[in-house]
């Protein structure tokens, strides 16, 4: 493999994968939306208040903090920044941290969560049952087990994102059309507006 995939790809691609599509083949056109910038910020605050907490939070409170984790694999073709690593023993957990006030964890960010759990157990040789989703606005954590399924997937996504970069292929857009609403390449979409 000569190119990684960002893990945040697949959360893209699981949400629209259209985004990505326009990402890698109209490089340079994607603009920063409100949306985006909120999050920038508010990770950053995030991870100040983060110095000040323990494992308790997650339950973990003997468990190692290491925070901005960058990590690459060759074999799983995958790249990643994590916000947050809570290691223990020879087990580690990915914490990343969301500005969604939703309750109950999107189907896009379980997936973006397991393949760094993917990539913690490639590069670090660490076994990674679970991460947590750490939403910024209610100040909680949510678990998310590491599914054989979810794997899989995570694994299956990969796949089919290359496939679609490199044939150049477009491919279907989202079938929750409320997601468009705020899309940033929205304008591309003409077949479905």
């Amino acid at each position: 493999m000569t190119w990684l995939l960002p893990v945040t790809d697949l959360k893209q691609w699981d949400y629209c994968p259209r985004v990505v599509f326009y990402a890698y083949l109209m490089p340079g056109l994607r603009p920063l939306t409100f949306k985006m910038e909120a999050g920038l910020a508010a990770h950053e605050r995030e991870e100040k208040r983060e110095k000040r907490r323990s494992g308790r939070l997650y339950g973990l409170p003997a468990a190692e903090r290491i925070e901005d984790v960058a990590l690459q694999s060759q074999r799983l073709g995958l790249s990643g920044r994590l916000d947050l690593v809570l290691r223990q023993g020879d087990q580690a957990w990915p914490v990343d941290y969301k500005l969604s006030r939703r309750t109950g964890i999107a189907t896009h960010f379980k997936l973006q969560l397991a393949a760094y759990g993917l990539l913690l157990e490639d590069v670090w040789g660490v076994t990674s049952d679970r991460g947590y989703l750490y939403s910024i606005p209610n100040r909680r954590a949510e678990i998310v087990r590491f599914t054989t399924r979810l794997r899989n997937k995570a694994k299956r996504t990969v796949a089919e994102i290359r496939d679609c970069i490199e044939s150049e292929r477009m491919p279907p857009p989202t079938s929750k059309r409320g997601r468009c609403v705020n899309c940033e390449f929205r304008r591309f979409c003409n077949d479905i507006f």
